[in-house]
């Protein structure tokens, strides 16, 4: 076993591998870029090695810094985690001609089903069966074009390099092939350098199934069977789970059969995943499935594999690599209850899920797991720590087990609502409500769930008059949640002639709201609220954070977060109105499609704002003239004008 690995990631990834390492005895090294330099990654390892500024492609996509850190450090493997250079065959290269040793499987391996088109003919070779498609190297725009109308519409285009859901877009109608590509290959090149594509026949009822494989340098290759992974927005994964709800006997044979000689062909060591889409639109059949593409490390969601296995994958991978055979032959790996995995991102699910950022300035998960169920946070981050535009928006992923799936899926909901973020708008509510969905309760899930119920199921009610009184009573300063320097405490309980009140501002989105706390004899407190909402009296306490010119109000999964303005400080004079545009999250202006007076129409789209290797379109919100529009290539920050409209230009 290995005395010294090094970590070639951030985040939750490298403190779950971390953790496993300081069970079994290995020291670690962590590597950080300027914005990581506070990370809980940097501060769990033994050591740690600056390796270059924060965006990934000057720290964390830097082959060369991190096998001069291992070498200066005495380490002797690399555990890429997930994302950035897992899946570098060329980095592979380097560590091994480092005399390093690589914590997965060979360059040649992932050099094999790096590229989709690729491996998908290698898998019709190997009698691995894959979705009808175009899988070809020529990339003119008429071939694919051609391609897919003889496939039939819808298609899906896909970028053959990476995953994720970068790169891909579906497509309905011939008339939109082309807008699509366009989009599919800048945002395939922004994330993986590669702009070509393939395009495969989009099945009307896909699930989406992937089986954990795990081989050794012997030839042993072995399943811990599947994990579900329909639930997706964006083409990203939401909640995972495993087994797959509805699992045929039949099925489970053909499919982990197909993903061991999957792996058998390429002479697979390490973790991998096959992944595969069904089609479910008349149940889950043995001959209703296809390979769809393999990934060449650990998986996001391995950690529901873990639980209804009895595995610890990443155990698995330090042992497969520094030699040993297989911990489990096939008759030992076994099937036990039901887990659940939900990923809780920085996220804004109602504004089409965009990504957020922010300070996390109260960040709580529940203590111990719901009755009868086992439960583990998996996260890289504390309170006071700060979501970076510069990587994913993940802040944790919240995972357990019961002995059944509706045992563990009364354990996820209840897990959720037990989950206290501030400071960044996040998913836990929309997350949730999916859990709660009467389809996905069924286990009646494919890959368009969320987007048939997504406006159900990002639909946030407003603050209840009990909220909005809570948020009130601790602007205010008032009772338990005031300091106890607080002047304000110190005259709870004593009145003269009338009650002692103080007025006190809120803002809710748009919304400003007035209420007036009074402090009664009694030492209780009295709100009195402005209409809409009803005055509340005698309030239970409710579970709620206090954050620098805020409040948060949890109800639930809920986060209902009120500015509380500073009566002193000067009014907002920049807030966004009718004549301009404003970037919805931090990001750099990709493409510009309009120019300084060109008339435009409601709807057109203006330009296209590319965060976090995902690409958003900005459309005009009404007809106008342009009086100004950002620069290609300009970085902004969250609020940014980005386009502003003539004054008369609108009505």
């Amino acid at each position: 076993m290995f005395a010294k690995i090094l970590i070639a990631n951030r985040g939750e990834i490298a403190c779950r591998v971390i953790r496993t390492a300081r069970r079994m005895g290995v020291r670690t090294v962590a590597v950080y870029s300027d914005a990581d330099a506070g990370a809980l990654h940097v501060e769990m390892a033994d050591e740690a090695v600056h390796i270059g500024p924060s965006p990934v492609g000057e720290s964390y996509l830097r082959g060369d810094k991190i096998v001069a850190a291992a070498l200066a450090t005495g380490a002797e493997a690399i555990h890429p985690g997930y994302g950035f250079l897992s899946e570098n065959p060329d980095f592979v290269d380097q560590v091994t001609a480092a005399g390093l040793v690589f914590i997965g499987p060979s360059a040649a391996s992932i050099r094999a089903m790096g590229l989709k088109d690729a491996a998908k003919r290698l898998m019709e070779k190997a009698g691995v069966p894959v979705v009808p498609g175009y899988h070809g190297e020529a990339q003119e725009i008429v071939l694919l074009a051609s391609k897919a109308r003889e496939i039939g519409y819808p298609v899906l285009i896909k970028a053959r390099a990476g995953g994720g859901g970068k790169g891909m877009r579906r497509v309905e109608h011939p008339d939109d092939f082309s807008e699509a590509l366009s989009g599919a290959r800048r945002e395939a090149k922004a994330a993986f350098g590669d702009d070509r594509v393939l395009v495969e026949k989009y099945i009307e009822k896909p699930r989406h199934i992937e089986v954990q494989v795990f081989g050794d340098i012997f030839g042993n290759v072995v399943h811990l069977y599947e994990r579900d992974c329909s639930a997706q927005r964006r083409h990203q994964k939401v909640i995972e789970e495993a087994p797959a709800p509805g699992m045929t006997p039949a099925l489970r044979k053909a499919m982990t059969e197909a993903a061991v000689k999957a792996a058998k062909a390429i002479d697979y060591s390490g973790a991998g995943t096959i992944e595969f889409i069904v089609d479910a639109s008349q149940g889950l059949k043995a001959d209703r499935f296809w390979f769809m593409e393999m990934n060449t490390r650990l998986q996001v969601e391995h950690p529901v594999t873990e639980m209804v296995t009895g595995t610890d994958l990443v155990e698995w991978q330090l042992r497969v690599a520094s030699g040993e055979k297989l911990p489990k032959t096939q008759s030992e790996i076994t099937l036990s209850g039901h887990a659940f995995e939900a990923r809780i991102y920085a996220e804004d699910a109602a504004r089409g899920f965009l990504p957020a950022t922010g300070t996390l300035h109260h960040l709580k998960f529940p203590d111990t797991a719901p009755e009868g169920a086992s439960m583990r946070i998996e996260t890289g981050v504390r309170t006071g720590d700060a979501i970076s535009p510069f990587y994913d928006p993940m802040i944790a992923k919240l995972v357990v087990h019961g002995k059944t799936r509706p045992a563990a899926l009364e354990a996820l909901g209840i897990a959720l609502s037990q989950t206290e973020i501030a400071g960044s708008t996040v998913n836990t509510a929309f997350l949730a409500a999916l859990a709660a969905d009467a389809d996905f309760s069924a286990g009646d899930v494919d890959t368009g769930l969320i987007g048939r119920h997504q406006q159900v199921l990002t639909a946030v009610s407003p603050p209840s008059s009990e909220i909005v009184a809570a948020a009130a009573l601790a602007a205010s300063g008032a009772g338990a949640h005031a300091p106890t320097d607080d002047p304000w405490s110190s005259l709870a309980g004593y009145a003269h002639f009338h009650p002692i009140a103080r007025r006190t501002r809120l803002r809710y989105g748009e919304n400003e709201i007035l209420a007036h706390v009074s402090v009664r004899p009694e030492g209780r407190f009295q709100v009195a609220l402005d209409a809409p909402y009803d005055s509340a009296l005698d309030l239970r306490a409710a579970g709620l954070a206090r954050w620098p010119g805020h409040v948060t109000v949890f109800s639930g999964a809920v986060g209902y977060s009120f500015a509380v303005p500073d009566p002193l400080a000067k009014a907002d004079e920049i807030a966004a109105g009718a004549d301009s545009l404003r970037a919805p999250m931090p990001g750099l202006v990709k493409l510009v499609r309009a120019a300084k007076g060109e008339a435009v129409i409601k709807g057109q789209p203006l330009l296209i704002l590319e965060a976090m290797k995902m690409e958003h379109t900005i459309s005009a919100t009404h007809d106008g003239t342009i009086a100004e529009i950002a620069t290609e290539g300009a970085q902004v920050t969250d609020g940014t004008v980005l386009v502003r409209f003539a004054e008369e230009a609108h009505g």
